[in-house]
């Protein structure tokens, strides 16, 4: 069917001309009618759109036919004619919401999805206040990781996760099993997530419209420290948590709340509050100098450089690779993410100028992301069983712990992070977003190679939302390809290249989610809609050129701190606390 051709359809008396091949609940929703429905997710933007017609909460009356119709993957026609709201349509609806419910825990007080739950949206919209149908409830047993649970018990199989991890992530993990009653979204051989090839990227919990895959919720484990007399809290903030908090509390998309961030963490008792940006920064003195080093080299001929550079900031990113290019584990920096350069820091030199132990030290993180929950348990990330990062809470549960504490975020004034800590460049603020790491590199890197202050920082070329995209960039007399990636199906593209020898990048950054970290599976949920993301970009880019300092090696507090202790980029007490190694994933 000709996609450009243009049809007429009557949708609840309603005229509208769309393009042949549109569906029911799209040509719907151009004249304002809003068809209810569990299964159908738009991720048109993301590379596909999950339309299984499996949930068949949207179905609708098409005028000459016997049967009602999904309005999610049912094709318009020439002078078709749809009823969205006729009795049948609505007793067809309510029957099957009633039926779903019949199968699913009634813990909705206690559940995690509470308030953000479709399913139970769509029951209160539906006025279902008993269930009609009793009977056999499925039953599965929990799987928990420290950053993901899956309860296969609130499964309604709409296959979301299905779809995000196999066709946008292409991590394959997830899948629907057996058939009937018994079916259900599970692993292969229903083997627990720690053993499979989970990247822990959250995408899936993003997208799940029920309770089935929720992160691992450590609010209560902040609030323990912080109520521990014996113990300094401190907490880190990463950039993308300032775009996308002030949602949680009815701002529009796009308010960015630094300032109301850092008031509400010190409210809420910390000892200290500072921002991850301060790591970000001291991420490019590393990884600008291990690019330096490794193009220096390069263009004198030396055969053994490995090329491109790949950025590591990205925990699932990190999962990604170790599990699935093995053979790649000398590409990617060697540089530790800035999550985890702050709490190395924090650990090993800030307790030595407050004069306690580490293990006194509580490290809290509130990061956008589910793997950096998986992140801070890596082992390498310890010394003697105590870790560097000891608890990470995502935005959402950020925003529920200021909400416990009976905070009126709207009524807080602006307050400025703690310094030495919390001082950052705009370089570090940039991070949040797909393209912002290769471009905070490129700032000092440019620099660094040409004895110059240059005053050309903002590399737009880097900049953007399509899944790979590709700038050339001169520095000096350098001339850099760069590639750029998010989300992981994106990131294999440039992968397998890499593998082919067919690779032409010097340097690449990849983010393991769409957007970047502002899309990150700890964000307010955000549906697949670009539009939010877009908005959540402009916050970082704003606060990027608001800041006097815009480049990485300009920030005074990183300069100390190398004279203090690391000597230069690079060095030998850089190297044993900053960088750290990659280890092969055995496969189940």
């Amino acid at each position: 069917m000709d996609d450009k051709k243009m049809v007429n359809v009557i949708i609840d008396d309603k005229h509208i001309q769309v393009p042949a091949g549109t569906t029911i609940h799209t040509a719907a929703k151009e004249v304002g009618i809003n068809i209810p429905t569990l299964c159908y997710l738009n991720l048109k933007d993301f590379g596909c759109v999950n339309k299984v017609a499996s949930c068949r909460v949207c179905v609708v009356e098409v005028e000459g036919k016997g049967n009602l119709a999904p309005a999610c993957s049912t094709p318009v026609f020439e002078g078709m004619k749809v009823c969205t709201n006729s009795i049948r349509v609505l007793n067809s609806r309510k029957t099957v919401l009633e039926l779903m419910l019949s199968d699913h825990p009634k813990d909705c007080l206690t559940c995690q999805k509470s308030g953000e739950c479709e399913l139970q949206d769509l029951a209160i919209s539906f006025g279902i206040r008993e269930i009609k149908y009793k009977g056999k409830e499925s039953t599965y047993r929990k799987d928990a990781t420290k950053s993901i649970i899956r309860d296969r018990d609130k499964c309604i199989m709409c296959r979301r996760c299905e779809t995000m991890c196999n066709e946008v992530q292409t991590v394959g993990v997830l899948s629907a099993i057996d058939r009937g009653f018994n079916a259900v979204v599970s692993t292969a051989l229903e083997m627990d997530l720690k053993d499979s090839v989970c990247t822990f990227c959250g995408q899936c919990v993003a997208v799940c419209p029920t309770g089935a895959l929720v992160e691992r919720d450590a609010t209560w484990d902040v609030l323990a420290a912080l109520a521990n007399p014996k113990k300094t809290v401190i907490v880190q903030t990463a950039p993308a948590v300032r775009t996308a908090l002030g949602e949680e509390f009815g701002y529009p998309a796009g308010t960015g709340v630094t300032g109301k961030l850092a008031a509400a963490l010190r409210k809420l008792g910390f000892n200290k509050v500072f921002d991850t940006d301060f790591a970000a920064d001291l991420t490019i003195m590393e990884e600008a100098s291990e690019l330096l080093d490794r193009l220096t080299r390069y263009k004198a001929g030396d055969k053994t450089v490995k090329l491109p550079l790949l950025t590591s900031c990205c925990p699932a990113w990190v999962n990604f690779f170790e599990h699935n290019f093995p053979d790649l584990l000398d590409i990617p920096s060697s540089a530790k993410s800035p999550m985890q350069m702050f709490s190395a820091v924090a650990k090993n030199i800030y307790t030595k100028e407050l004069g306690i132990d580490r293990k006194d030290l509580v490290v809290v993180s509130v990061m956008p992301c589910l793997a950096k929950k998986y992140e801070a348990d890596r082992e390498e990330f310890s010394k003697d069983g105590n870790y560097d990062t000891d608890i990470v809470i995502t935005t959402r549960e950020l925003a529920r712990l200021i909400k416990y504490a009976n905070i009126n975020f709207h009524s807080l004034e602006d307050e400025d992070f703690d310094k030495p800590l919390g001082e950052s460049t705009g370089a570090g603020v940039i991070f949040g977003r797909t393209g912002g790491v290769i471009e905070a590199a490129l700032r000092t890197a440019a620099d660094w190679y040409t004895g110059e202050s240059l005053e050309k920082i903002d590399y737009k070329e880097v900049r953007g939302l399509e899944g790979v995209r590709s700038a050339d960039v001169k520095v000096g007399d350098l001339d850099l390809k760069i590639g750029i990636a998010h989300g992981l199906g994106e990131a294999r593209k440039l992968l397998n290249e890499i593998r082919a020898g067919k690779s032409q990048y010097h340097a690449i950054e990849i983010m393991a989610c769409k957007g970047g970290c502002i899309g990150g599976g700890g964000q307010p949920y955000h549906h697949g809609d670009t539009e939010i993301l877009k908005k959540r970009i402009s916050v970082i880019n704003s606060e990027d050129t608001s800041k006097t300092l815009r480049k990485s090696h300009e920030n005074p507090y990183i300069k100390r701190l190398y004279e203090a202790y690391f000597d230069k980029p690079m060095s030998h007490n850089a190297h044993e606390l900053l960088h750290t190694r990659y280890f092969e994933k055995n496969k189940i």
